[in-house]
């Protein structure tokens, strides 16, 4: 995988009007890993990409009416069979991580890149994604040199109390394994 101008050459692009400015756009030195299902514990649907751009109908779901106002993004999506969706160029600050703080450094998205899986956190994410996932993270230390393979964090550590994902289901020795293959 390569990056472009701040964007993954192997991803669909679909524009998230929720992003701004980096306050310094040399500083991308955290990745935080989250998982999303829309609507919860249900895969494959259009329903992200919706929400990411405050698009989502709140008569689609019950669970859409609670939600659906949010303005919210992340920069990628990977999908359970591997596909990737880039919503927010690297250089920009996406909306994903809230109120967060990572060793002691408030507000994560103002130096993060925030990588959704489509999942749940007690099911199991799948091969296809984790192979993607290192392919995408190797590209980004490549792209960004702040950035290292122990800078990669849950959004559950960046938010404990608040956040649980990626949940107890994702495999953080199978990521290092992959990163380790990859880049050593």
């Amino acid at each position: 995988m390569t990056i472009d101008h701040h964007w993954l050459t192997e991803a669909m692009r679909i524009a998230s009007p929720n992003y701004d400015d980096r306050p310094d756009p040399d500083d991308i030195s955290l990745i935080v890993i989250h998982c999303i299902s829309l609507p919860p514990g249900e895969f494959g649907r259009a329903y992200i990409d919706q929400l990411f751009c405050n698009r989502l109908d709140p008569a689609a779901h019950p669970y859409f009416e609670s939600i659906h106002r949010l303005q919210v993004s992340a920069h990628l999506l990977i999908k359970r069979n591997g596909e990737i969706t880039q919503y927010v160029a690297f250089d920009k600050r996406a909306w994903h991580a809230g109120v967060s703080s990572y060793q002691g450094r408030e507000r994560c998205n103002e130096f993060s890149i925030g990588i959704e899986l489509e999942g749940a956190e007690d099911i199991p994410y799948t091969e296809a994604q984790y192979s993607m996932l290192a392919a995408a993270i190797t590209a980004l230390l490549k792209a960004y040199p702040k950035l290292s393979k122990q800078r990669i964090t849950g959004h559950s550590d960046i938010a404990p109390g608040r956040k649980t994902d990626p949940g107890a289901a994702f495999d953080w020795a199978k990521l290092q394994q992959l990163l380790d293959a990859a880049v050593g």
